[in-house]
């Protein structure tokens, strides 16, 4: 169970490159043998604790998510919009080394900054005809190597059209919400 870390793995880009490759492989092998292989089902589960903190468990992994004090939290995490926005991101930068992988583009380095509006009338009842959630987010994504910027922004549309978190952003997704009670 991981609560935190503070590195991540050095890998070098030759050993990023084997195991992109690798990965869309096995994937490719999994899909051909069978195409019911390309569905995925994750489950997330949450407990509040503190104020208003949620302990998540993903898999093995946990972490917290809280407010701010102006928000009635301990402000012992980044908030869940500030978690969405870091899902973005790092969904952004598996993608774009995913595709720069299998397009054979060069990238040294990728980095990314997301910033997203939200209006508090609509969570707190305020206002109900002001959406609740973000009204806009600008994502910067800076990449550095060799190439020449038509091939980053073939890349670009590749992952736009590719990437599962923007998707959600960008589409409608059905969510159904059952509570129960007792």
């Amino acid at each position: 169970m991981t609560l935190a870390i503070d590195t991540i793995p050095p890998i070098t880009a030759d050993e990023r490159a084997a195991r992109l490759t690798d990965a869309g492989t096995a994937w490719s092998n999994r899909i051909s043998a069978n195409v019911n292989n390309a569905q995925l089902s994750y489950t997330v589960t949450g407990v509040g604790e503190g104020s208003v903190a949620s302990r998540i468990t993903a898999g093995k992994q946990v972490f917290f998510v809280d407010e701010p004090a102006a928000l009635a939290g301990d402000d012992v995490a980044a908030s869940p919009v500030e978690f969405a926005l870091g899902a973005l991101i790092s969904c952004q930068i598996v993608v774009y080394r995913l595709y720069a992988q299998n397009l054979g583009i060069r990238v040294d380095s990728i980095s990314a900054e997301a910033e997203g509006d939200l209006d508090v009338r609509g969570l707190f009842g305020v206002d109900d005809s002001v959406r609740p959630g973000f009204s806009a987010i600008r994502l910067t994504v800076r990449v550095t190597g060799p190439e020449s910027d038509a091939r980053y922004e073939d890349l670009h549309a590749a992952v736009d059209a590719h990437c599962p978190v923007l998707d959600l952003f960008a589409n409608a997704t059905p969510v159904t919400v059952t509570l129960v009670a007792n």
